[in-house]
């Protein structure tokens, strides 16, 4: 079975021969990234679509989640062109074999697209447990994220001229944010005299708070007394003259945060000029909790820095620690020397 490469359907009950479009987008919290909208917003082509928005909407706070489920929903819609509440189990086979052989998805691709199938059967049609969802077995090929060493933090930051830029690459570094969490900072946000920061509405809509070094925190106040934003730290540049007046008074009146692809093109650029593949904005989180790691810091402490749920997800810095592999020699020098020889 062949994918179709545009939406078309002859099926009568379709509105539309275009991908489900969004109306008006609604956010809760301004969003640096791509802009997703509420399924809840969708046009939808068939009423069984409509229903699992709303199921969404109730079993989910995240809508980055929501929209994540329901775009899974309507690539079977495409893939079969028809309402998916009349795709049966053989099909729903044929087209996960479509996904894993012809598609090449990865195991965690793979998974949401059977956690969403099995939401929107089971849960939302509320059909009989369809035996090919238990079927599906994926194993993530776990690789170790990439990390700068210690000098080559510095170089980077070096190779970075303008402030705007550099500061909130600096910061990632220095409190181990991930480029959103960076980016939707606040003035509320900063709490200069315990030299905290705090880290809302971070992945799995979890709050946190982080060390701020005082050098870090200078920083910050240096230039947010560039652009003095009524609200952002990063506030967006946007478009005009490149003029420095110009540009303050853009980021004065702006009312969103830089957008995402302002740092991960910088980054690129950063990467390739100096040869170092580590060079990205979440590279800089690894580079974080690695060398913290490194320095003795406890890894239910990085644990907590880096807002992770569960201990084994900050165990894979452990792996990249050249201090760990230094002390297991000590220890087992030390335990082979009181061994007769």
């Amino acid at each position: 079975m062949k994918t179709p490469r545009s939406y078309t359907s002859n099926s009568p009950k379709v509105q539309s021969k275009t991908p489900v479009q969004p109306k008006t987008p609604v956010h809760s919290r301004a969003s640096t990234g791509r802009e997703q909208t509420n399924p809840l917003d969708y046009q939808h082509p068939y009423s069984s679509m409509a229903d699992y928005a709303r199921l969404l909407a109730l079993s989910y706070d995240c809508n980055r989640t929501r929209h994540a489920y329901y775009r899974q929903l309507r690539l079977l819609h495409e893939y079969f062109q028809c309402d998916p509440r009349l795709i049966t189990e053989d099909q729903v086979m044929d087209y996960l074999l479509h996904l894993k052989f012809g598609k090449g998805w990865k195991s965690s691709s793979l998974r949401q697209a059977v956690a969403c199938m099995r939401l929107f059967f089971e849960r939302c049609l509320l059909l009989p447990p369809w035996g090919v969802f238990s079927q599906v077995r994926t194993k993530d090929n776990r690789t170790l994220p990439t990390v700068l060493t210690r000098e080559e933090v510095p170089a980077l930051l070096k190779c970075i001229r303008l402030r705007r830029y550099l500061i909130p690459i600096k910061l990632i570094y220095c409190c181990g944010l991930r480029l959103s969490e960076c980016l939707n900072l606040t003035i509320h946000d900063i709490k200069g005299v315990e030299n905290k920061l705090i880290i809302r509405d971070g992945k799995g809509k979890q709050d946190r708070v982080v060390p701020l070094a005082s050098g870090m925190l200078e920083d910050l106040r240096r230039y947010y007394r560039v652009h003095k934003n009524p609200l952002y730290i990063f506030p967006n540049v946007g478009r005009g003259s490149n003029e420095p007046g110009a540009v303050t008074q853009r980021m004065h009146r702006a009312t969103q945060p830089m957008p995402h692809g302002s740092l991960q093109r910088l980054m690129v650029a950063a990467s390739k000029e100096l040869n170092i593949p580590g060079a990205t904005p979440h590279g800089l989180r690894h580079s974080y909790a690695t060398h913290l790691i490194e320095a003795g810091a406890g890894l239910h402490s990085v644990q907590r820095l880096l807002g992770h749920r569960k201990i084994e997800t900050t165990m894979v810095y452990l792996h990249l620690t050249n201090q760990s592999e230094e002390n297991t020699l000590a220890l087992v020098e030390d335990l082979c020397k009181q061994l007769p020889s």
